[in-house]
Order: C-alpha cells, then structure tokens, then sequence
C-alpha cells in the first residue's frame, strides 16, 4: 500500500467519511427510433391536427403530458392550436440554399454521367428529396436497382431513414438494408432488400416478424438472390449529423428543438386566444337580449359575430336598460418578447434568422447581414462538407453498376463537385480591402487578383490581368487586340520563362 492510500485511509478514519455506493438507475426512454423519425416526419408536415393526435398517443409520462400539443382542455371549450409552421421552413430554405450553391459535378465520364443523371432527375429533384428527408430523419441511403424495362441506366433511388438499416462490423459497413411494405390478402409483409458487397438477397417476414416465403406475395415471388462483379456496395448511406441516442444513425436536425417546436406553438396560441377572447364585448339586458325568431328562446352569443354576455335588468328608479361595450387590454409587447425568445431557442445553433426573413432590419449594412448569416453558415458548411464525399461515391458507385450492366467489369471513377459561395461580401468591399492590403504592401498583385476573382476566374485569365495591370496603358490602350493575341499565342519560353506571341509582336 503507498503512502498515499495510507494518509487517504487515516482521513477517512479520522473524519468518519462513508464511501458512496454505486446505484442502479433506470432510465426507460419515451421513443424509439421509428417513432423519433415519425415525430420529426410530422413536425416537418405541420399539420395541427396531426400534431394533436400524435402527442397525445405518445404522452405516457409526465413530461409527456405537460407538452402543448399533449394537453386536453379541462372544459368542453375548445383551443384553437397554432402550429408556427417554423420547422418545415428551415429545412426548406437550407436545402434550398444547398442545391442552388451546386455548381458542377466534373468527371471524364462527363456525357454518360450526364444522360444517368438527367434520367434519374438527379439535380433537378432526387438530390433536393434526399438532403430533406436526411434532415428531417437523420440519415438515408442511396439505393441502386437495375430493371431494364425501365431504364437502360441504373435506377437511383433514396430511402429515407424510417425504411433504412445498417449492419457494422468494428465500424465498417457491411451491409445496407432497404425495407418495402406489400399487403396481400388483407395481410401485410415487410420486403427486407439486403444490399452486402457484391450481392443483393432478398427476406420477407410477416406481422409478427417472422420470415416467410417470397412466394406469398405474387409481384416478388421472382426475386432471388443476386451476386454481381465487384466487391461494393450498390447503395450509398448518408448523413449530416451523428447521433447520440441511437448507435450508427444520423441526428435529425429537429432532435434537439421538438420542446422549442411545442414551446413556440404555445406561445402563438396563447397570442391568438388572447385576441379572440379580447374582442369587445356587449353587455346587454336582459330585456334586450336577441332572441331567436321561430321559438323566442334567448340566443347564445357566437364568439365571432354576435359574442354578448347577459345582464339582469336593474329595479332602480332612474335605471336605463342600455348595451355597454368593453374591450379587453392585451399586453402585445409581452406577446412579442415571448415569441422572439422562443422562436431563438427554436433557430439556435440551425439557422440564422435572417436566412427566413425574420427581423431582418432593413438599416442594416451589408456586412451586419453577413453576420448575421453566419449560423447559417456552418449549418451549410457541415451539409456540404458530407456532400462532397456522398456525391463522388454515388457517381463511382453508379458506373459501376452500369459496367456491370454492360458486361465489363467494374472500374474506378473520380468526380470532383464544386459549390459556389453563400453571404459572401460584395465585390466593392472585398475590392476595398484588398485594395489597402496591396497599398500598404503586405499583398502581392498575385494574390491580390486571386483574392479579388478567385473561382470566377481561371488561372490564365488572372496571369492575363495581371500582365495588363503591369503593362500599364500600352495594354489599356488596345486592349482587345492584346487579349486576342494573347490568348492565341501565349507559350512559355523554356530557356528564360518568358511569356512569348506566336506571331512574333509584343
């Protein structure tokens, strides 16, 4: 025993101290996976009444309960539930911010990756689905196919994570399993497609998730297991964001906001309640009371139209039956803060608020816009960043598959995929700051024309202005002809490096 642990023994002696025990604590979690995926599915739809029925079947805890869009009125009047439609907004506007930055997809294989893609409508509608349903459902997976009664190219097709599962070995990949539902005889039966490296096998289970025969079902009895050339996968995963509660699954990107979501509902809802019940109101006699003209029976108020409330007729002396009118004060400005305070927990760490045209100040500069882009920003970042590695191996896997199609054996295809900026400064304040670096010397003209052009240009347009900038007017003075010539003509002398014309001018 060291020295230590013997000090340690006597201070605990000494103070009388009770080691801790170590107890087992429970902890039952409210939703699995699938109906994570479904609650995050029907915050994306933003139907209210969907909502409604949802939360309420899912309420089986206290917390569950005490939500929003869980809570039954305790009298038989009815809430009008508000749903701000915030979520489907920000998934929307970050897809499309991401596909509209999508520049160009290269590979040599330019032509044939042209027609594939045209005939999947890849860029037009496939790639737009799949990055939503990845943030709505935390992940997905491209799914390969090949029939050629429909196509003579691979058939490209995204699953979305309620029908996807992942087999992992030491954390490699192994399999991809794509689920298909077929009812047959008022029975249903769960299409398991099991896509391994070089092979495709197919299961089909029953309600009760027991395997049965592919016979059952008349359109797949003629499914059988495939083996094809090369050792890949015909399916491509994908996802933005890795996810704590569920091991090799992607994070939705509503996991974190669903209680901001209903937060922000409630706040809506209360606003809008309060302006209703704040309409005037009319205090009537009862003498004065509309009655119903077919029986004489005293109306009930309509709280649109008519909302009324009956008083009793006074016995004084100089007492006058008359209506009085009385409006309710609603406190706006508490409304507004408690809907700007709660629709930033909704957006925190997602999306800038500008990005969906909320609260954008129309004082702003440019450069205070940009800032406030700049959640934004990473949000897109992070999504482009999977991008450019998902999209080079859907493009490889999808030759691929066509060599196998056309009976040579697979080969390796590189692509390259380039997206443009978002929020980027204006060409006059980059212009201007590039300007001072140059002038106070801490900027070459080089990296002053790559900073200003960057990808817009090509590397011989920029050696091309920055020829014109250093030879001054003699270039300015005639400047189509020198582009013309330069551009023909322009070689480099391999003995002393200058740039030289073929016709023989400077």
């Amino acid at each position: 025993m060291g020295l230590k642990e013997v000090i340690k023994n006597m201070v605990m002696k000494a103070l009388n101290i009770v080691p801790a025990t170590d107890n087992t604590i429970s902890i039952r979690e409210p939703l699995s996976h699938n109906m994570n995926v479904l609650r995050n599915r029907i915050w994306y739809r933003g139907d209210p009444s969907e909502l409604d029925q949802f939360f309420k079947q899912i309420a089986t805890d206290d917390v569950g309960k005490s939500r929003f869009w869980a809570a039954v009125p305790s009298t038989d009047s009815s809430i009008r539930k508000f749903h701000s439609g915030i979520p489907g907004e920000i998934v929307d506007k970050l897809a499309d911010i991401v596909i509209a930055d999508l520049d160009n997809i290269e590979l040599l294989e330019q032509d044939l990756w042209d027609e594939i893609a045209l005939d999947n409508k890849f860029s037009d509608e496939l790639l737009a689905d799949a990055i939503k349903d990845t943030l709505i459902e935390g992940d997905g997976a491209f799914k390969l196919s090949v029939d050629e009664e429909i196509s003579k190219y691979p058939i490209i097709e995204f699953y979305s994570g309620s029908d996807v599962d992942y087999t992992y070995k030491r954390g490699r990949l192994q399999e991809i399993k794509f689920y298909a539902y077929y009812t047959h005889n008022k029975e249903t039966y769960r299409l398991d497609e099991i896509y391994g490296k070089g092979s495709i096998d197919y299961k089909l289970y029953d309600k009760n998730n027991k395997e049965v025969p592919l016979s059952k079902i008349p359109e797949i009895s003629h499914l059988s297991k495939v083996i094809f050339a090369g050792d890949f996968l015909m399916a491509v995963p994908m996802k933005f964001f890795k996810s704590a509660k569920f091991k090799n699954r992607g994070n939705s990107l509503f996991e974190r906001k669903s209680d901001n979501f209903d937060a922000l509902d409630e706040v809506i809802s209360q606003w809008i309640d309060a302006i209703r019940a704040g309409r005037v109101k009319n205090y009537i006699p009862e003498d004065l009371v509309p009655k119903n003209p077919d029986t004489g029976a005293a109306m009930r108020p309509n709280p649109f139209d008519n909302q009324f409330i009956k008083i009793g007729s006074s016995m004084k002396e100089d007492a006058k039956d008359q209506i009085d009118q009385i409006q309710a004060d609603i406190n706006y400005t508490a409304f507004v803060e408690s809907y700007a305070s709660t629709l930033d927990m909704c957006l925190q760490g997602v999306i800038s608020p500008s990005t969906l045209g909320i609260d954008l100040k129309k004082t702003d500069n440019a450069e205070a816009q940009r800032e406030k882009e700049k959640t934004t920003l990473y949000t897109r970042g992070k999504i482009i960043d999977v991008l450019t590695e998902v999209i080079p191996l859907l493009i490889n896997t999808t030759l691929k598959v066509h060599d196998n199609m056309e009976l040579k054996f697979p080969g390796d295809y590189e692509a390259s995929i380039t997206f443009g900026e978002y929020a980027s400064p204006d060409f006059g304040s980059v212009a201007e700051v590039v300007g001072q670096a140059k002038n106070m010397g801490i900027m070459s003209l080089e990296q002053a024309i790559e900073e200003l052009y960057g990808d817009t240009w090509t590397d011989k347009e920029k050696a091309l202005e920055v020829k014109r900038i250093r030879e001054g007017d003699k270039v300015i003075d005639e400047p189509s002809t020198w582009v013309d010539r330069f551009k023909k003509g322009k070689q480099e002398n391999p003995e002393d490096g200058e740039d030289v014309i073929e016709d023989g001018e400077e």
